[in-house]
């Protein structure tokens, strides 16, 4: 199962992490992966300046816009799609 962890503090959730998480959700959903990713979310990641940021199986990602997301997604998530 893949994780994706959504940093929701208040830089990371300013920057863009509030539709990137809504962003995430649908497309899971949309994909069918709903059952096969886990999505959390942190409170601060440590990375303030970089974000907004989130990880994907242990992986950062920074600077994440909600216009690159599904791409993002759809890259790492490959192998489950």
């Amino acid at each position: 199962m893949a994780t994706i962890t959504v940093c929701m503090g208040s830089s990371c959730f300013s920057r863009g992490n509030a539709m990137n998480a809504e962003i995430v959700q649908k497309f899971l959903a949309d994909k069918g992966l709903t059952d096969k990713v886990y999505v959390k979310g942190c409170l601060c990641d440590g990375q303030c300046k970089n974000g907004p940021n989130l990880h994907i199986n242990d992986k950062l990602f920074s600077h994440v816009s909600p216009e690159s997301l599904e791409d993002l997604l759809t890259h790492e998530l490959e192998a489950l799609l």
